[in-house]
Parts: C-alpha cells; structure tokens; sequence
C-alpha cells in the first residue's frame, strides 16, 4: 500500500489537492519497533498565550519578549493553547500521535517560584494531562522551558545562584505529587547547553545576558567568560538533585523516568585538514560532553577544564557522586549539520567566551540550493549525531525531542521541504535503531506554528499553520501533517510527496507571500 490510498486520494481531489508521487525509499512507522514512541512537541510560552490570567506571573521570557526582542512580538495570547487544549487534543489524535511533549509553566502552578501552588495553574494542566491520557497519548513533561519566574530572577539572579536547586526541586515536587501518576516522562531542563550559552554567553535567549565584545546586541548586563559556566553548573545540580528525589520518593510508585535536554548539531571538518577534524571533535566535546560527561562520568570533560581553566567550576566529591548517573534519559534536539573550523590563536586572547574558549569557529551558511530561511537536508546527519553519542557516552536511552523544519510563517501550506525534511531524518533515524542505537522515541518539532526563540512569529515549524490573523487563531493542517499522519498509521510511504493545496483550502488571509 502506498502512502496514501484510493479512498484518501478521492478525499484530497475533492479539497483540490493535486498530488504527485516521487519515487524513493519506503518509509513506515511499522518499520520501527513497537514500543517506539513517536509524537510532536511545544512549551509553555510558545503556544499557550493567557500570560496575565488566572494567577500566572512573568516569567523571564515575557520579560525578554517585552523588552524587543521580537519586535513587538511576545507570548501574551501565542496560540491560545491555554483555552484551545481540548481542541488542540482532538488534532493530535486525527494526526495519529502516541505522544506529546510540552511543558508547565512554572509561573503559573505557583506564581511566586516558591511557596503556595495556584489552584487555577493546577486545574489547567490536569485537564490538559486527562484530556491526553484519555485520549491514548502520552504526556512527556518539561519543567522548565525557558521560563524561569521573574520573581527569582530578581531576587537572586535565577541560574547564577545555587539557591535555584532548592527552589527547583520543591517545583518538581509539587509536579510529581500531582501529575506523577499519569506522566512517566520528565525532563528537567530543555537546552540546557543553548540555554546556557543564548542567556549568559550570546544574549539571544533569556535572560539576555552577555558582555563586550560578545553577544549579538548591546550587553548592558553579564559577563560571557564565566556566566554560562556558571549557569550551566547549576543546571547539572538542579537536575541531579530532581532526579535523587524522584528516585527517592516517587520511583518505587510511579515507576516514571526522569531525563534532561540538550541540543546538539551535526559536526563536520570544514576542511579535510587534521586542524579541522580535531576541532570538530573538541567543538561536540564542548556542545555535548559539556553536560553529558558529568552525568554519564561525573565530572567535566578534561579538555574544558584545560581550556577553560579557573573560570571553569569544579565539583566537590560529593557533588560529582551525585551527578554521576544521575539521568534515565537523554533527550536530544537536532535540526542541523555545520562545518567546522579550527582557530589556532583563540586560547591566546586575553578576553574569551565559550567559542574562543573551544578553539573552533562554527561555519554557519546557506547549504546549495536551500531556500533562504529553511533548513538544509543533510545526510546522515541524525545517524551521524546518535552514533556519535553512542561511541562516546555509552548507549543511553535517547528521545529525539526536536526536529523539524523551519520555513517562513506565511509562504505555504503546502511545506513540501518540510515534508521532504521529515522523510529523511525519520530515515536517518531508522538506520541508526538498526545500528543498535537506544532511541525510544521521535518527537517532531513542532505541533502547531508558535512563538520561535529566535525570530517570534517570522518562521513556522508547526505541522499546523495558526491563522493569528484570525479572532478564533483556527488551526490548519499542512502538508507535513497529512504525511506524518499517513506515516504514522502505518502506511508505507515512498519518499516524499509533492502536494499543491488550493488557495480555497488555506487561511482566510490565503494570499501567502513567498
């Protein structure tokens, strides 16, 4: 059977669909182990808009959003997932997912960051939470997404302060207690290594922090050469200390699993020179062992602790105990491949960053013929990072919790690069399961079109377009989500498939721009 079938290609000529075949592999999810979890994903600020209601409080990303970083741009209303999740729910299940991430917004389960949980905040995510378990989708849970309290921001400078680890795990306590019975899957921190590096190195994530001469707008706050370390350092205690409690006191009744997110690209020599190629080496050292050595070793990879030096914070043997093995899941988000390039004088600069601190310069650029603003579609560029993952950190359970397409919000409905995107990695993905790689599950990025980190409202991920110009923000399936739906019900799909949708079927503001 072929990806779609008489009876769908009927339906699709009636909504004026044309459709053309491309021949290729075939691509299943029957070709993936049973127990194989595949869903898509969003977090808290990007889609559920209700920013100022129902006792919710800033969170360091309004923060962000409001003071420009978007252009006027922010989270207030987003998608109105907040109102809308009933029927957000039911596309997810006409899509055919077995899985769906997101993330609670700490600031509003308890709006202070400490101290009494709001009762609205709870009532929201357990009827999100029993809308997708009875549903037959699984809830994976992030507790943090970008969108730390402003209250704890101000009052202690959130990361930078160990007094976040108290703090944290008293919030992943209250999750537990109250959700642990229908969520098995938790993570802790989304992007902690970006997260790290965008909020206290670059300044492009919240909190904005960096300082002369890095980042990419004015530093008017931070200290890029220690501030990410730093960070980064209390990110690993805070979740080891997560983990030790779930482990603890919900384990043996729960039964769930608790993991952290990183993000990672694919890292190639820019060159075929022997610079290059132990620069893209280090340059995955410092990305990925950044986080992952400690958890996996207990402690940081030799060659930052050499690069680094002082600035670098150290575990004491108590720390370092606690840490090791502190993980049951390594969630992974990857879009990407880049080159990169040895830069033989950085540890000579008086000033340094983390990039100086690497040795390697990122060759970031437009591959070939990509469009602008999308994506290059590498091979084997997941295979490559989950092989490399298990060469060097043993095989640990891996979610691949992002990827996905990004293309220009308003051009199309008819994503057929995203389309094009997903067969090929969901392929890279299968070779690496048959090559012994301990993936369980695949989330695409993302469900619905959302608030974007880097640019707000320019770019789309989503499997579905939100009309925002649209007093009700209605919801319409792409391309990419009549694919991914047609994969995920089992049909046997051959490479990728070329769609025209009518302008009949699109938004109401139907004349995209390209």
């Amino acid at each position: 059977m072929q990806c779609f079938d008489l009876q769908m290609m009927l339906v699709l000529v009636a909504l004026n669909f044309a459709i053309v075949l491309v021949f290729g592999d075939d691509l299943s999810r029957n070709d993936f182990p049973a127990s194989f979890v595949f869903g898509s994903g969003s977090s808290a600020y990007q889609v559920e808009g209700a920013a100022l209601e129902d006792g919710r409080t800033p969170s360091i990303w309004d923060t962000f959003s409001h003071a420009g970083a978007y252009n006027g741009a922010n989270g207030d209303v987003a998608v109105d997932a907040y109102h809308k999740y009933k029927e957000d729910v039911q596309l997810m299940v006409d899509t055919g997912l077995q899985a769906y991430r997101f993330s609670i917004s700490w600031s509003r389960l308890i709006p202070n960051g400490r101290g009494p949980v709001n009762p609205k905040g709870l009532q929201y995510y357990n009827n999100l939470i029993n809308e997708l378990v009875n549903n037959g989708i699984q809830p994976h849970v992030t507790l943090c997404h970008d969108d730390l309290p402003q209250a704890l921001e101000d009052e202690y400078g959130g990361w930078l302060s160990q007094k976040i680890i108290k703090d944290f795990t008293a919030y992943a306590d209250v999750c537990f207690k109250e959700f642990g019975d229908r969520v098995l899957h938790w993570t802790t921190v989304n992007e902690g290594n970006v997260f790290a590096l965008g909020g206290y190195d670059i300044g492009f994530s919240p909190p904005g922090r960096c300082s002369p001469p890095f980042g990419i707008g004015p530093c008017s706050r931070g200290n890029s050469s220690t501030e990410p370390y730093i960070a980064a350092h209390n990110m690993l205690l805070t979740h080891s200390s997560v983990f030790r409690l779930y482990k603890r006191k919900y384990k043996s009744t729960q039964h769930g699993f608790v993991g952290l997110n990183l993000f990672t690209y694919r890292f190639i020599p820019h060159t075929n020179a022997t610079a290059d190629e132990v620069a893209a080496l280090r340059v995955y050292e410092f990305y990925l062992g950044w986080f992952t050595s400690p958890l996996i070793f207990g402690d940081y990879p030799v060659t930052m602790k050499r690069r680094v030096g002082s600035r670098m914070p150290t575990f004491t043997r108590q720390e370092s105990k606690q840490v090791k093995d502190a993980i049951d899941f390594i969630g992974l988000n990857h879009y990407n491949t880049f080159g990169v390039k040895d830069w033989p004088g950085a540890l000579e600069r008086d000033l340094r960053d983390f990039t100086a601190d690497s040795g390697a310069h990122i060759v970031f650029g437009q591959a070939g013929d990509t469009p602008k603003g999308e994506f290059p579609v590498t091979q084997p560029g997941l295979q490559a990072v989950l092989e490399h993952f298990k060469k060097n950190y043993g095989n640990l359970p891996i979610y691949i919790h992002e990827n996905g397409q990004m293309t220009p919000r308003n051009m199309t409905l008819n994503d057929t690069s995203r389309v094009e995107y997903l067969h090929v990695y969901i392929t890279n993905l299968l070779d690496a399961v048959r090559n012994g790689s301990n993936v369980r599950g695949y989330f695409s990025w993302s469900f619905l079109d959302g608030l974007e980190l880097l640019d707000g409202y320019k770019s789309g991920f989503g499997l579905y377009y939100v009309d925002l110009d649209d007093k009700n923000l209605r919801r319409y399936p792409k391309l990419s989500q009549h694919w991914y739906s047609n994969f995920l019900k089992g049909k046997s799909c051959k490479s990728t498939v070329d769609f025209v949708i009518a302008d009949k079927v699109s938004p109401s503001q139907s004349e995209f721009s390209s």
